[in-house]
């Protein structure tokens, strides 16, 4: 059964007080999870969700059995823009201009949530909803690559485990670069798609490289937390 959306109040909501109280609770630890897995990764702990949200570490079992649980009920939404980001890509009457639109897209998702670059990175076989939209967008994501190979733009070499490797990237430079260079990425998807482009493909103009003292704090900022980590 569909849970009743958050923005609810208890009073709208169907049945006991009890009921409203389990609402109330499952929409703070969903806030809490969402604020956290933007900025620190799928890697914060299910404990540190529940401390978040003021909850119990029981009553977040409760509404939320495993991580994967909790995992396809934050990114739910999120998914489905991704899945959106492929359609209209295949919607867009120039193939090579779509394919460049779709990259752009979903790496921008990652940026603005640390925790989507994960999810797109990572597969979750529990949490069911989440990947049965990620299996329709890989198959429109194939057409979507097919249609700009048949352009003559898009490299005949290139692969949708290219697609993979680029989200791993662009999830890494997230991570390392964070608040001190935090359009880096664009510099990365700006030089990928130039190894993607066929020798006549039309390519955007290269953006600018993060100014060495951005990079540097980004460097610093690592060396203190370590890889995978985030202040």
């Amino acid at each position: 059964m569909t849970s009743p959306p958050c923005d609810q109040t208890p009073a709208q909501q169907p049945g006991t007080g009890l009921r409203a109280d389990a609402e109330r609770n499952r929409c703070r630890i969903l806030a809490a999870a969402r604020r956290l897995y933007a900025t620190e990764g799928l890697g914060v702990s299910m404990a540190s969700v529940a401390r978040e949200a003021g909850v119990g570490k029981a009553t977040l079992g409760r509404r939320f059995a495993t991580r994967e649980e909790l995992v396809n009920a934050v990114f739910a939404d999120r998914m489905d823009a991704y899945a959106d980001a492929v359609t209209e890509a295949l919607a867009d009457p120039d193939p090579w201009h779509g394919f460049i639109g779709y990259l752009h897209a979903v790496c921008a998702m990652q940026a603005a949530d640390r925790g989507f670059a994960d999810v797109l990175t990572m597969t979750f076989p529990a949490a069911k909803a989440l990947e049965a939209r990620r299996a329709e967008a890989y198959d429109r994501l194939l057409e979507l690559i097919a249609r700009a190979k048949n352009s003559g733009h898009l490299r005949d070499d290139f692969t949708h485990e290219d697609v993979v490797i680029l989200l791993m990237a662009n999830a890494g430079v997230i991570t390392a670069t964070g608040d001190a260079a935090p359009d880096t990425w664009r510099r990365l998807v700006g030089h990928m798609l130039r190894s993607y482009a066929a020798p006549d493909a039309p390519i955007p103009a290269l953006p600018e490289a993060p100014r060495p003292t951005a990079l540097y704090r980004a460097m610093v900022r690592l060396s203190r937390t370590g890889p995978g980590q985030h202040t």
